[in-house]
């Protein structure tokens, strides 16, 4: 008898201690968020696929006790919304954005892409910072926030979106989610993805950290040229005219020249901001970059990521025939262009240019993906401005910048409907962080999922607090 109740005991002790540790997985973001996302990272979800992180990751929501909002339940269409008061609540709502989905793993990995191993304080694995890490920054400071005040009386809603296919921008994702229920997020202002610290990856003389802030991205228009000849037959008799050499010549035309430089308000006033952190001659350039134009321009072109914001690109990324025989030729050539056009780019003017410099009648262009017309978010809400309080705040040397981001994501698709929206990553990231993004060895130091999570948290009760 004395053995049983023993064994009970033990059983009883067992219970209490997987009950507890039942508790902590639940609230993973609160007392461990590394952990977490390790998780998260350990389930691939390429773009098309992202059901089962998705589903482990509403289940996180769940656990929280924060009510979902299900809109869409299969892989390419897996987008959910978690949120502190139920959506019927009809709060105005401030949302943070993020996407389940990642790029495919890159070759030459020295961690590998799904093992969400921790070392040295730092994370790896794709997803670690686009967007899985930057998610979880967000979950934290959600839950850090509800956790630590008295929400009950608050006049907003606060809710996590997760979404689907943003590395693709199909059609499954965000645009599905507002097309089909906008109204029912009630969208006050959006925070999602952007730029974080800046100072480490430019020039100049920073006494203090500077944070950016998106107000506004370049526009994607994705092209395909295909071109048809009738010239076909065996590769040995060269004909004066065929499909791959007349195709290879356009783009030739197309992509030789250098991309005008394009000065618009919001890129000019980041050099003027920039003026700050120089001293003598350059401050002065920089304060009136225009009428420096012949000094300001070479220098950005030397610094492909800056002059991505003053100019129009056009990058080259597939060719492709309907041979794949070495000795025959082919009758169909393609190529594929990523285009990003600056926001007050006219559509229409930009292919006319294309047309003009490929000199070919021949080639046809087709459209395979476009965007609307959008205005850069307002700088003067009150939502700007707490997130450079909660910023501020947490690194309390730091001032912010808006900026334009040459990328494309998903906080258009609010600009669009004249929802503030601004995309930043409040975190320290070196440049090789940087660089790991969407390329090898993806990584982030752990100490930043706190602090990112510490600023969304900041900036809740700074507008929860408003009156």
């Amino acid at each position: 008898m004395k053995a049983i109740l023993s064994l009970i005991m033990i059983m009883c002790q067992f219970w209490f201690y997987a009950q507890q540790m039942q508790i902590k997985s639940d609230l993973g973001q609160l007392v461990n968020i590394e952990t977490v996302l390790q998780q998260y990272i350990q389930i691939p979800s390429i773009s098309g696929a992202e059901k089962e992180a998705g589903e482990f990751l509403k289940k996180v929501c769940e656990n929280n006790k924060l009510h979902i909002s299900d809109f869409g339940n299969e892989d390419g269409q897996y987008n959910f919304a978690a949120s502190v008061f139920p959506l019927t609540s009809n709060k105005p709502n401030i949302i943070f954005l993020n996407h389940i989905d990642v790029v495919p793993e890159s070759s030459g990995n020295e961690h590998e892409a799904y093992s969400g191993e921790i070392k040295d304080g730092i994370i790896y694995g794709r997803g670690s910072i686009d967007n899985k890490g930057a998610a979880m920054m967000q979950l934290y400071g959600i839950l850090k926030f509800i956790d630590e005040n008295d929400i009950e009386d608050s006049e907003f809603n606060i809710t996590f979106l997760a979404v689907s296919c943003e590395e693709t921008q199909c059609s499954g994702g965000i645009s599905y989610v507002i097309q089909h229920h906008y109204e029912e997020l009630n969208a006050a202002v959006v925070l999602g993805e952007g730029p974080s610290e800046l100072t480490s990856l430019m020039e100049g003389d920073f006494d203090y950290p500077v944070f950016g802030v998106s107000i506004i991205t370049k526009k994607p228009l994705w092209l395909e040229l295909v071109l048809e000849s009738k010239t076909n037959g065996h590769g040995s008799i060269t004909p004066q005219t065929y499909a791959n050499k007349e195709l290879v010549a356009a783009l030739h035309r197309l992509t030789r020249k250098k991309p005008k430089a394009i000065f618009n308000d919001i890129n000019t006033q980041f050099l003027k901001d920039m003026a700050s952190f120089h001293k003598g001659g350059k401050k002065m350039i920089l304060k009136h970059p225009k009428l420096f134009r012949p000094i300001v321009v070479p220098n950005l072109r030397s610094h492909p990521e800056l002059f991505s914001l003053f100019t129009n690109t056009i990058t080259l990324t597939n060719i492709y025939s309907n041979s794949k025989a070495v000795n025959k030729l082919a009758s169909v050539a393609g190529a594929q262009l990523d285009c990003r056009l600056l926001p007050d780019t006219n559509e229409q003017e930009f292919l006319t240019m294309i047309r003009k410099k490929l000199k070919n009648e021949d080639i046809e262009i087709k459209v395979i993906k476009s965007s609307p017309h959008v205005e850069p978010s307002n700088t003067e809400t009150s939502y700007r401005k707490n997130l450079a309080l909660a910023i501020e705040q947490n690194y309390p040397t730091a001032t912010t910048m808006n900026m334009m981001m040459p990328n494309t994501n998903d906080l258009g698709g609010f600009r669009a409907k004249n929802i503030p929206s601004y995309g930043t990553l409040p975190i320290y990231c070196d440049t090789e962080e940087v660089r790991s993004v969407h390329g090898k060895n993806e990584h982030i130091h752990i100490n930043s999922l706190y602090n990112g999570g510490n600023v969304f948290a900041r900036f809740l009760k700074l507008m929860i607090s408003e009156k």
